[in-house]
């Protein structure tokens, strides 16, 4: 399998391209606008064919690329049927199982931090996008954030996942790539809670800054990025 982890410094954003070999059919979880040629680039050079660009949510801190990759590749643009996006080609339905060229992706709704997030799950793998960060969960203060919602996306789906399973997600502050189901049980503060209304009291109470593109982000996102 060809796995490759982009790094958006200025938003922290991770994206993921996934094939299941050179030549093959391939996708991208959570493209940044501005990294657009590196991407394609590196398809190019590994003889890909990008067919889906999908987002696990609704981004606040970076500009999806989505649109940009299907005027420039043709390819499809993806994101879960809980979304408002518009010019959305593919609307994932939860535990709907998406095939991309032999490649089995489960999308799983797991609301919380926006009430459109979705974790896409691939052999062994994760992608929680906001609603499970590494030693952190997604704030969910804003775009129809909902503590008590994202508790239950992650006590009773991802956190029921395998120990094994490698968490992927969409951003990192301190600078880790991955960890696991069974680390983030285990450290993850947030975690540390035995009911829904502990860990709603966390988040309610985080106080943290209102994202600083959210007014431009999120009706660029709204529309896949494009103007």
């Amino acid at each position: 399998m060809i796995f490759r982890q982009f790094f958006d410094a200025t938003s922290s954003t991770y994206t993921y391209l996934i094939a299941r070999r050179p030549g093959a059919e391939a996708l991208l979880i959570d493209p940044v606008i501005e990294k657009t040629d590196e991407y394609v680039t590196l398809i190019g050079e590994l003889g890909l064919k990008l067919v889906l660009s999908m987002d696990t949510h609704v981004h606040a801190d970076h500009i999806t690329a989505t649109g940009k990759l299907g005027q420039e590749t043709g390819c499809r643009t993806g994101i879960g049927e809980k979304s408002s996006v518009e010019w959305i080609d593919v609307r994932f339905r939860d535990n709907e199982v998406i095939d991309i060229d032999g490649l089995k992706i489960k999308a799983m709704h797991t609301p919380g931090h926006t009430d459109d997030s979705y974790s896409y799950l691939l052999d062994g793998r994760v992608f929680t996008g906001d609603t499970l960060l590494i030693r952190s969960t997604g704030r969910t203060d804003f775009q129809c954030g909902d503590s008590y919602a994202q508790y239950d996306s992650l006590f009773n789906r991802l956190l029921k996942l395998p120990e094994s399973t490698t968490v992927y997600p969409a951003h990192d502050y301190k600078g880790w790539t991955s960890s696991t189901i069974g680390e983030e049980k285990a450290y993850n503060p947030r975690l540390q809670v035995s009911s829904p209304e502990e860990y709603a009291e966390i988040m309610d109470n985080l106080n943290l800054p209102r994202p600083k593109l959210i007014d431009i982000a999120v009706p660029a996102n709204l529309k896949c990025g494009l103007p």
